[in-house]
């Protein structure tokens, strides 16, 4: 028995019960609701604000120092911020020394470039940066990418100058794409990288770095370019006689060394300067040890003559001709979204300590600038590392200076100190990168990805093992594909819920999520958890439509009856013209069954397209609620005030 079965009176249509209408907004201007659609899309954060009402001569000192955030702070700095400045600047700089030419090596670049990297770019960050915290400088992950992707295409140890080339060039379209992506507000694009996501691809890499660097413990002279845990497995294992003991002696203990200072620090966080100096005191005295032993006699590799001077222009090595500019830009690509990613994360995570706000897009333009400018000065790709931030941070940085003292502290270095690096031991360089790497294979971020979301889990592990086991551009796709794929099941499959009644109020909520609601007789509430696409329209049809026959068979089984099917919009943000028809085709389907549809608490652009459409005269507006509670009373008023036709017919027989 449905609708058709019933007598409705005559004050059904909203006149017994007064309620708030839901009001269809007024239309507005094509253009001026195309600006006000692009405004919430590229600038959700009106960065134009603050230039309102602004004499001209005030929006020319803003505009300088949104863009040069240095001239924002710079007229505050006192001689207090300096002090703590100068001695985080200091410590990071021992630092970046070591770790800059051990990830130079890392990539199959001069180690010399290592320390250019931490030169140039510093200080382009200080004056565009927004960051007080981070501490610019080259990282493993984006080195091992920049190995692996120009690696197979050029022989770094058969053709280096072309091999150095395209690291420039490369650095180079990386620097275009993050200033690309600043200047036209697509920072969200680099939000595909989920979290879980970089916790298994950073995992992955650091696992794949700390492999390679066997090559220096061990001391060999022939290594495989593959990156796969298998390769390089198989690179050791066929040398065993080629292992040199000397290497590997020397290597484990300063590896131990590193790791004792590192626990140290943890235990103890005041003494972070310790660890912070162990990778500079671990090639000092690695470097004391070879020279007065002669250890490079005995099978102790070396990093031989550094180039004294700076950063020597290197515009004109960029190469733009066939056929390696697509490899270029490729590698450029990738490895500015990876090191985006790292440093607008690692800037944020110390913002929020600190309490203060930094501007993604304008980080991604001063990481663009940097890397630009850096790939005309003889310097390969740079971001903001984790472990050279957190030495930042915990050193007692108080602005971006810090990174100009570092810059200064490299400076003297490359005028002065790098005749001393001669005798470095390689295997001390693969010892502070295992050591670095080490700290990036985050396992208890992993456990909690599984406690609290397998799907994250999932992505994170696949991320991993495609990173170790395949390549590393085969794990990152992996990943983003995995996570692309839970976006589009996110859309393409929306959750809808039964909703019921909590007792003693008008507050309907998921009735799996509070057991002890009551159902509405003769009413079913469903709750469309997410816009309404061509993407989940048939899905959600096709749900609605099962909702409906299980609710009934319920009722049937009990001897009532279904009259009313009620959807709360309250999460539908937007609807397109497949929702659109969606709806219509439920709504038939409904009155099919002598059911009546009824919509409660939809938003301001729903109602917009539903009335362009037509839906609203099809459907009624008296069918159309604020909220739940509004619809139910009226659902359940006319349940009450109506009487069944046969009683009614036979009443009227009766008289006459």
């Amino acid at each position: 028995m449905g609708n058709k079965d019933y007598e409705y009176p005559a004050s059904m249509n909203g006149e017994s019960r007064k309620t708030q209408p839901v009001e269809i907004p007024p239309p507005q201007p094509f253009f001026k609701s195309l600006k006000n659609t692009v405004k919430e899309t590229l600038f959700p954060d009106d960065p134009l604000r603050q230039f309102k009402n602004q004499p001209p001569r005030k929006k020319f000192i803003l505009g300088l120092q949104y863009l040069f955030p240095i001239f924002e702070w710079g007229p505050r700095y006192t001689l207090d911020f300096f002090k703590s400045d100068l001695i985080a600047g200091i410590t990071i700089a021992s630092l970046a020394i070591p770790q800059g030419i051990s990830y130079a090596k890392l990539a199959n670049l001069p180690p010399i470039l290592g320390l250019y990297s931490s030169f140039v770019p510093p200080l382009v960050y200080a004056v565009m940066g927004s960051s007080r915290d981070l501490a610019v400088g080259t990282v493993a992950v984006a080195s091992l990418l920049i190995s692996s992707m120009l690696g197979d295409e050029v022989n770094p140890i058969e053709n280096p100058t072309l091999y150095l080339h395209l690291a420039f060039t490369a650095t180079f379209f990386s620097g275009m794409f993050e200033a690309a992506l600043g200047i036209f507000r697509l920072g969200f694009i680099v939000d595909f990288l989920s979290h879980a996501t970089i916790v298994g691809f950073m995992g992955g890499a650091a696992t794949v770095v700390i492999l390679q660097q066997l090559k220096g413990i061990l001391g060999l002279d022939h290594f495989t370019q593959s990156t796969d845990v298998i390769s390089v497995l198989r690179s050791v294992f066929t040398q065993t006689h080629e292992w040199r003991w000397e290497s590997a002696v020397l290597g484990f203990c300063f590896l131990f060394y590193l790791l004792g200072s590192r626990f140290l620090s943890q235990k103890r966080p005041k003494l972070f300067w310790i660890s912070a100096m162990a990778p500079l005191m671990s090639v000092i005295l690695g470097t004391i040890f070879v020279y007065f032993t002669h250890a490079e006699k005995h099978g102790v590799q070396v990093i031989g003559k550094l180039k004294k001077g700076l950063n020597p222009v290197s515009i004109m090595d960029l190469s733009f001709g066939a056929p390696y500019v697509s490899t270029s830009i490729k590698t450029g690509i990738i490895t500015g979204v990876v090191s985006l990613a790292e440093g607008i994360a690692v800037g944020r995570s110390f913002a929020m300590f600190k309490n203060y706000h930094i501007d993604g897009n304008k980080e991604m333009i001063a990481f663009g600038m940097m890397n630009i400018v850096g790939s005309c000065t003889s310097c390969y790709l740079t971001t903001g590392p984790f472990s050279r931030s957190a030495v930042n941070f915990n050193a007692g940085c108080k602005t971006a200076v810090s990174n100009i003292v570092m810059a200064l502290a490299v400076m003297v270095t490359l005028l002065v100190l790098t005749p001393l690096f001669h005798y470095t031991p390689l295997v001390v360089l693969s010892s502070i990168i295992i050591s670095a790497m080490l700290g990036l294979i985050d396992y208890n971020a992993a456990i909690h990805l599984w406690h609290v979301d397998k799907f994250d889990f999932l992505v994170c592990i696949s991320a991993y093992l495609g990173v170790v086991f395949a390549s590393v551009e085969i794990g990152l796709v992996i990943a983003v594909g995995l996570s692309l794929l839970r976006v589009l099941l996110f859309v393409a499959r929306p959750r809808t819920l039964v909703l019921g009644n909590i007792p003693d109020s008008k507050i309907y909520r998921n009735v799996e999520q509070y057991t002890n609601t009551d159902t509405v007789p003769g009413v079913l509430i469903l709750d469309l958890g997410a816009p309404i696409y061509f993407a989940n329209a048939s899905y959600l049809r096709e749900r609605i439509s099962r909702w409906i026959d299980d609710e009934e068979d319920k009722l049937n089984s009990s001897g009532e009856t279904l009259q009313y099917v009620i959807l709360d919009m309250g999460a539908v943000g937007n609807i397109d013209t497949s929702g659109i028809s969606m709806l219509e085709e439920v709504k038939k389907n409904l009155d099919r069954r002598d059911l009546k549809l009824v919509l409660a608490n939809p938003g301001a652009e729903v109602m917009k397209k539903l009335n362009k459409s037509k839906f609203i005269e099809t459907i009624g507006q008296e069918w159309i609620f604020l909220t739940v509670g509004e619809a139910v009373e009226s659902c359940n008023y006319m349940l009450h005030s109506c009487k069944p036709k046969s009683a009614i017919d036979g009443s009227f027989s009766n008289n006459v």
